[in-house]
């Protein structure tokens, strides 16, 4: 009996390991909060756990700051910063974030990852700009404007979408831009004018940055367009596959 016991342990340590292996990379879910509190904070959680199980990657979930260290963060290829908002990590922390992204690994941004660490000007060049504004909830027609990245091969040109639509300041000149708002077909707070990026994706300093501002409402959490156009960011971010 303890033979049998035994072997079965041994059984599920090496399927445990086995599935393990399997994984394509590892991801951080990372959500505190020291400003507004997104409610669809949850459901993009869940939507990212799912996304895991559907494209087979690890996701680890916390809200705590301290398991930013040098050793717990090697274990990742990618951050994913879920609607986090405010001044979020001390200078310890800062650092060990900075050494992931310079050791090569990627950094996804979702929502108000803009709305957080504003006197960090690091911060500001890597996500690729800060908040500014938002009108209120509206539909718009997001463009399309770079439809060779995987987080927008399989939206249309013309996107109608339907969210909180950020505007942005202090913006990084090096971004590249995928989704841009068209201003024409919506009410604007403030407005960015012609040029209004909605989403996009950099590399810096020595890693890889993709960034949306969509996925306020909860909603977008079921789109089964967002969510590829969400994968699709974390995958470039995490992999860093050469884009044609």
């Amino acid at each position: 009996m303890k033979l049998k016991v035994t072997l079965l342990g041994l059984f599920l340590a090496f399927s445990l390991m086995g599935q393990a292996s399997a994984q394509q990379f590892r991801a951080l879910v990372f959500s505190k909060t020291a400003g507004f509190r997104h409610q669809s904070i949850p459901d993009g959680v869940v939507a990212l756990k799912k996304l895991g199980q559907t494209h087979v990657f690890n996701v680890h979930t916390t809200e705590d700051a301290n398991f930013f260290t040098d050793e717990n963060l090697s274990k990742f290829d990618v951050i994913i910063l879920m609607s986090t908002t405010g001044t979020i990590l001390n200078e310890d922390q800062k650092a060990a974030f900075q050494r992931f992204v310079q050791s090569g690994k990627g950094v996804v941004g979702i929502h108000s990852a803009t709305d957080t660490e504003y006197e960090w000007p690091w911060y500001n060049q890597m996500i690729g700009a800060y908040f500014l504004a938002h009108p209120k909830q509206q539909t718009l027609r997001l463009e399309v404007k770079d439809s060779n990245h995987p987080s927008t091969w399989h939206l249309p040109k013309n996107w109608l979408w339907t969210d909180e639509l950020y505007e942005f300041k202090e913006i990084n000149p090096k971004i590249n831009v995928l989704l841009n708002a068209d201003e024409s077909t919506y009410q604007v707070a403030k407005g960015n004018g012609e040029n209004h990026p909605m989403a996009w994706y950099h590399e810096f300093d020595g890693g890889r940055v993709f960034y949306t501002a969509l996925g306020h409402v909860e909603a977008a959490y079921q789109d089964p367009d967002f969510l590829k156009h969400l994968y699709g960011g974390i995958w470039y971010a995490a992999k860093g596959y050469p884009l044609k």
